[in-house]
This record gives structure tokens, C-alpha cells and sequence, in this order.
């Protein structure tokens, strides 16, 4: 008999329910089903009321099985528009992970009262641009020549930022690269299209939105992002539900808002902020590019240095760069003790009185490499790193004198002994941010000092003379500019064994550099070889060539996809025989380990599998197919033998940016 059918995506981690379920529709609720509402539905192999999100509604259709009746509608709202399931399901797809993961990140939790308000409140109108707006707009955009035109073709591309701090119409400094950002945000909004802005955290999102202010009015932008409390970020989500265009600008989840964008613009995407760290764990940028393929909206990707992916693309002629009418770059020093200097000097005397300098007339940043006073410490006779007793984590010292502290555990460490040579005594091996402002404010008595760090958060300093001592990301942007920027630790940063650890160095340098005003001095510290002459000649794009070069005959990302899978022996090694059997054109030494997971005895291991682009949905879709049936393996032994315990499931991670076994 035809009836009515909602075909639905049930709110489960499970993975074995990643996929469309179908219910019937009761006669009660006919009018309120509709495709994106949330719904109550029954599910039958736990016995419970689950939610889950109505995706499809078929009317009239003939089904030769028994149904069940879904069990209410939640709200009348449509927060899942079939634009945004498609792309969840695209994403999720490509990542070998869940759909519903993918709207959890995308979709914020439901406010009732919010959600009540909207219903019954009128359509947002759409917002105009000030002529004398889009005329400022124009003129920025002028500086990149092409931009305007390719953005208004859709087409995807990347630039390099012109290095160096601007001020607003209101008075506020920042980056150059957000008043650009702002004016192709708003020459769309003029055109009555949407734009959304992605960048890593909330000091590049409030520099976003302070250059927008010059452009367009406040209703015309939509935040996404974790600092608003649960009300203004559902609102927002459902102001980007509305037909009316709108400039969104948010963290990394923002690649997923709902609106109908035709620009994505993506500052800064080699910062590790834009991984998402939950399953699925898809990079922002891998997001978005599915999303233009889906939508055929414009794509830019932005930052002042070049990340490898970005120069993949860009070599395959997948991403068109433009580039700037003329060339700026900071004024770099690569500075170094001299021969009448100490070898291991922290600052050289020529970096000194460049500070000395530029401190007479206004404010100097130093970056360094990590925060509190002395975050490492070791044994002042043998130099044997210091550990706890307790749980071999790091020690660590808060300040001068006081007794060390475990990283892991919290404990203080009282009667601490070597084990090596049993000394009771301990020594300062790196300095952090505190002990860098106790050193400088000797090194200039008088000089006022600030340390913007994790726990000391600092946005913004004056245009005076002030010594701003800050780790790397969370620096403050100085009115006007500052006069001088020191860049510390350079060689240690260098030694983490990080792949990306030189592409990384080089945009936290590049970052810092791009606060100091034109003119002003930068300078590293202590750092020579290929990473230094990028830095200092500013030639990124070349450097991003050169490491790309690096990595391929290893068959390392991005030159080629790598996966890691982790799970009991059994479950991975009958998931690496199907895989290939399911693609037995890959090669031979495609597969790295499995090893044993440390601190996990012999119970799990890992396993890496590199492959071709070419290969990604047959080796993705053999490994997802995997994990389900490794989780319903489990789920069922559970069930059999309840005295046992549920058999460790595989985990999936594609796309892992630095592959170690």
C-alpha cells in the first residue's frame, strides 16, 4: 500500500549506522516532516528513541517490507538543508569516516528559545554596500591584478600577502591581508552573493571583522566560532539558513555553514588550528576543496607563506596563484654571534642594539619558542633531562627558584635525585616566555615589558615604547607597528621532529615579521641553511617547490595520500589483506608496519598505507568497509560472550599530515 516515507540519518558514533534508514510517517505528523527536520525515531536493535535528522521524504512510494513510524518531530526547523547532507556525506566519504560526524561539527546544538524566535521573526533583507564602500573595495583589490576578475569567475587561486600592518577607517591596525580579505567579502556582497571566511583562531577572526566594519554594516556578517555562548552561535547558524547573503566569518567548522557561498576564503591554511581533531579529522582545507567541486563556488587561499599542499595544487594547475602588482617584503636580518661573541649567545650584540634602537621610539616583539619560566630542566651535573618519579613525565620550573614541577602528573617534585649520578641539583635548559621578559628587563632597566603567552592572552599594545616578549601565535598586534621584532629559539624550534617542522618555522616567522612596521628590522636569531635564505630573501613559493621535491621519492604528504589504521592484529591485518585484494594495482610498499602502539604491550597496532590521489576512494572505501565490519565483529562477540570484553575496533585517519609509525 503507498505511503508516505522519510528516509532518515540516525544521531549514532556507530559506524555500522552510517547510511539513510526509512520510516514511515504517521498520519498525525504529515505536515510537519519535512527534509532537514530533527526528528525522534525508534531503533529497534537497542531498544531505545534515538535522534536523527530527516533527510529525504518520498510521497506515494510502495515498500515490501514492514516499517517502523518514526516517533516525533523535534522542531518544524529545517537545520539540514540537501545541500548540506550532500556535502557532509562528500566529506565523510573522502575521510573514510560518518556523515553525522560531519553535521556535528557543521550544526550547533539546538536552543529552543532561540530556535522559537526564528521561526516566527520575518526573512533577513538583504544588506547593500555603500557605493563609496565597493569604490575602497575596488581600489584594494587593484593591488593583486586579476584577483577581482577571477574571483568574480570562480575560479580557485592562491596569493602571498603583502607583509605588513594597516590601519582601519576607525582607527584599529591590522594586517594587510584582512583589508583585502574584507574588500573581496565585500565586492560579493555587492554583487548579492555570500562570501565565508575561514582562518585558524580568534585574533585572525577579529581582524576580520574590524577591517569589515569599513565595508559593510554589522547585520551583514554572521560569526562562527567557539567564544559565543550556545545562543549567539545557533542564532548565527540560523541566520546563514536564510536566502538573504551574508558574510560568514569563523574557525575552521565555518567551511561547513549552510549558506550559499560563492567564495571561500581561507587564510593562513598550514596552521595546525584548522585540523579538526575529531573524526574524521578533515583538514578545513581538504573541506573546502570538496566543497567547490560540489558547488563551484570560488576558492582562495591566502597566507603569507605557501604551504606544500597549496603548491601541489598549484604545480598540478589545479589552483591558479596571482600574485601582488608590486613586491614588499620585511626588512630580515639573519643575525648571529660574531667571533669576539660567546658561541650559544641567546642575543647577539648587533640584535641587541637593533632592540635598543627601536625601543627609544616605540614598542619590539620577541618571540619565543615556548611559555612559562624554564619549561625544561636537567640535572646541573650529568645534563640528564629531569623526570618525575612519579610518572616519568617532564619537570619543569613556574619561576626563579621555585621547586620543580611535572608537565604530566602536577606533582612537586621535593628531593628530586638523579638517577644517573644521584646530584639533588637541577638546571635551567631553555627559557621560556616569563624567564625571556625576567632576562630582557635586566638587559634594559626601565623598559616596561609585556608576555603575551597561553595563560597571559594579549591582543592589542599601544603605540609606545614596550617590550612585548610572546610565543609564537599568540603575538599582539601593535598600533602602527611595531619597530623592531626579534625572533628567538629559531634553532630549537628547528629541532622537533615534526615533518612540516620547516614549512611551520617559516609561517611562524613570517607571521611575527608581518607585525613589524615597513622599514622595520626583523630578526632571526641563530638559524642558517635553506629555511633562513627563504626567510630572509622572502621567497616562500620556492620554498614550498623545494620541499615538495624533498618528500616525493619518499612518497610523504602531500605528494602522495597516507592513511593510518589502528586496531588489534587480527582486525588489521584481515583489513590490509582485503585492501589488496580490493586494489591490486597498489604498490608494493605501500603499506608501512603494523607495529605495536607504545604503552599498549602487543594488543594494538598501526599501520600506514601511502597511495596516489588516483587511488584515494578505492583504498579509502576498502578501509572504511573494514572498520564497519571490524565494529559489527565486535559488537556481535560482545553479545555471544557477555563475560568478554568488546573487541578493540579499528580506527581510521586519512590525509595524516605527518605519517609516523
Amino acid at each position: 500500500m503507498p505511503q508516505r516515507i522519510v528516509r532518515v540519518l540516525i544521531d549514532s558514533p556507530l559506524p555500522q549506522l552510517d547510511r539513510l534508514f526509512d520510516y514511515t510517517v504517521p498520519d498525525a505528523l504529515e505536515g510537519t516532516v519535512q527534509p532537514g527536520v530533527r526528528l525522534r525515531v525508534p531503533l529497534r536493535t537497542v531498544g531505545r528513541i534515538v535522534d536523527a535528522y530527516a533527510i529525504e521524504v518520498a510521497d506515494n512510494t510502495d515498500v515490501d517490507r514492514p516499517l517502523s513510524e518514526i516517533d516525533s518531530v523535534v522542531s518544524s526547523a529545517q537545520v539540514v538543508p540537501p545541500f548540506l547532507y550532500t556535502l557532509a556525506r562528500k566529506v565523510a566519504d573522502r575521510a573514510g569516516g560518518a556523515a553525522n560526524d560531519i553535521l556535528r561539527l557543521a550544526v550547533p546544538k539546538r536552543q529552543v528559545r532561540v530556535e522559537k524566535q526564528w521561526l516566527t521573526a520575518p526573512e533577513p533583507v538583504a544588506e547593500t554596500v555603500a557605493d563609496d564602500a565597493v569604490s575602497y573595495a575596488n581600489t584594494l583589490l587593484d593591488d593583486f591584478p586579476g584577483l577581482a576578475d577571477a574571483v568574480s569567475a570562480r575560479e580557485r587561486i592562491a596569493w602571498s600577502a603583502i607583509a605588513h600592518p594597516v590601519s582601519t577607517q576607525s582607527g584599529d591596525t591590522v594586517g594587510a591581508w584582512a583589508m583585502l580579505v574584507a574588500a573581496m567579502a565585500a565586492a560579493r556582497l555587492a554583487q548579492g552573493e555570500s562570501t565565508i571566511v575561514v582562518v585558524p583562531d580568534y585574533r585572525d577572526q577579529d581582524a576580520v571583522l574590524a577591517a569589515l566594519d569599513d565595508f559593510v554594516n554589522e547585520a551583514a556578517v554572521a560569526r562562527v566560532d567557539a567564544r559565543q555562548t550556545g545562543p549567539d552561535r545557533y542564532r548565527n547558524y540560523l541566520r546563514t539558513l536564510a536566502a538573504a547573503p551574508v558574510i560568514v566569518v569563523g574557525n575552521r567548522s565555518a567551511v561547513y555553514s549552510p549558506v550559499d557561498a560563492s567564495l571561500i576564503v581561507m587564510w593562513d591554511d598550514g596552521d595546525s588550528l584548522l585540523e579538526e581533531p575529531l573524526a574524521p579529522y578533515v583538514h578545513s582545507r581538504d573541506a573546502a576543496l570538496v566543497r567547490q567541486e560540489l558547488t563551484g563556488c570560488g576558492l582562495v587561499f591566502a597566507g603569507h607563506t605557501r604551504t606544500s599542499d597549496v603548491e601541489r595544487l598549484i604545480g598540478i594547475g589545479y589552483v591558479r596563484e596571482i600574485s601582488a602588482a608590486r613586491v614588499y617584503a620585511p626588512r630580515t636580518i639573519l643575525s648571529s654571534p660574531t667571533d669576539h661573541e660567546a658561541p650559544g649567545i641567546r642575543i647577539p650584540s648587533s640584535a641587541y642594539r637593533a632592540v635598543r634602537e627601536a625601543l627609544a621610539t616605540g614598542p619590539v616583539l620577541v618571540q619565543v619558542s615556548r611559555p612559562g619560566y624554564a619549561p625544561v630542566l636537567v640535572c646541573a651535573q650529568c645534563r640528564t633531562p629531569s623526570k618525575c618519579a612519579h610518572c616519568s613525565g617532564p619537570l619543569h620550573a613556574k619561576a626563579r627558584g621555585a621547586a620543580p614541577q611535572c608537565r604530566w602528573c602536577g606533582r612537586t617534585a621535593h628531593g628530586w635525585k638523579c638517577p644517573q649520578c644521584q646530584s639533588v641539583s637541577v638546571r635551567l635548559a631553555s627559557s621560556g616566555s616569563e624567564r625571556t621578559a625576567d632576562d630582557l628587563g635586566r638587559a634594559f632597566p626601565g623598559a616596561r615589558i609585556i608576555v603575551s603567552d597561553g595563560e597571559h592572552a594579549v591582543t592589542t599594545v599601544a603605540e609606545t615604547p614596550v617590550l612585548v616578549v610572546a610565543t609564537r601565535g599568540a603575538e599582539p598586534i601593535a598600533a602602527g607597528g611595531y619597530h623592531a621584532v626579534l625572533l628567538l629559539d629559531g634553532d630549537r624550534m628547528l629541532m622537533s621532529d615534526d615533518l612540516r617542522v620547516s614549512e611551520s618555522c617559516l609561517r611562524w616567522w613570517s607571521n611575527a615579521a608581518a607585525l613589524a612596521a615597513p622599514g622595520a628590522p626583523v630578526l632571526l636569531v641563530g638559524v642558517a641553511g635553506e629555511v633562513a635564505r627563504a626567510f630572509a630573501t622572502w621567497t616562500h613559493a620556492a620554498f614550498a617547490q623545494s620541499e615538495l621535491a624533498e618528500r616525493a621519492p619518499l612518497r610523504m604528504p602531500p605528494t602522495s595520500r597516507v592513511a593510518m589504521l589502528e586496531g588489534d592484529h587480527e582486525s588489521l591485518r584481515t583489513a590490509l589483506t582485503k585492501l589488496r585484494e580490493d586494489v591490486p594495482n597498489l604498490a608494493r610498499d605501500a603499506v608501512l608496519g603494523p607495529l605495536p602502539l607504545d604503552g599498549n604491550g602487543d594488543e594494538l597496532a598501526r599501520a600506514l598505507i601511502r597511495y596516489d590521489y588516483a587511488l584515494g576512494q578505492r583504498v579509502v572505501a576498502s578501509l572504511r568497509a573494514s572498520v564497519i565490519a571490524a565494529a559489527v565483529a565486535g559488537r556481535r562477540s560482545t553479545r555471544t560472550r557477555p563475560n568478554r570484553p568488546p573487541r578493540a575496533t579499528l580506527k581510521l585517519h586519512t590525509d595524516v599530515a605527518d605519517p609516523r609509525l
